[in-house]
């Protein structure tokens, strides 16, 4: 089965013809021009493939069109809706990065074997990023993404190895 990514999210209504103001997780993205097709989820309803219309960038968001939301009152019934596209159409990360979720469900390990728990995310803060992480007790905790803690991120052997857990 191919993961979903969300790539963005629908902020608000933009005009009267059904237009959604959509802001991406990655404002460098080009996701939503290359593609024709996204999956939009609502909040508490099912998922379903749509076709984009039109796309603009505007300054931090962009202005879309989706195939059969054709009133203000349609696009604002979207308003918190993610925009999803199947990880195998994202272009391959540059050296050294990842998406998050190439590393979701990776094994976290100290340097030395011992099993910490399970990468259940990445947090996005605007000094750092960390992973969010169970551990084996089933506490969370949240690991900076800085070389003081992490030593290696290995997306092909779906794991982590930390440094320490220290402070955390």
């Amino acid at each position: 089965m191919t993961k979903l990514v969300s790539i963005a999210y629908v902020a608000r209504a933009h005009g009267l013809n059904g237009e959604l103001r959509v802001h991406p997780h990655n404002e460098t993205t080009d996701a939503l021009r290359r593609r024709a097709m996204v999956v939009l989820r609502p909040k508490g309803g099912a998922d379903r493939a749509v076709e984009l219309g039109a796309v603009r960038a505007v300054p931090g968001a962009f202005l879309v069109t989706l195939d059969g939301v054709t009133s203000r009152e349609a696009a604002d019934a979207l308003r918190g809706a993610e925009l999803l596209v199947e990880r195998d159409a994202l272009a391959p990360p540059e050296e050294g990065e990842f998406y998050a979720v190439d590393v979701e469900g990776a094994r976290v390990e100290l340097a030395d074997g011992t099993h910490v728990g399970t990468v259940i995310g990445l947090r996005d803060y605007p000094s750092v990023n960390a992973l969010a992480v169970t551990q084996t007790d089933g506490t969370e905790i949240e690991v900076p993404l800085v070389e003081a803690y992490v030593s290696k991120i290995d997306i092909a052997a779906r794991l982590v190895v930390l440094h320490h857990i220290d402070e955390l």
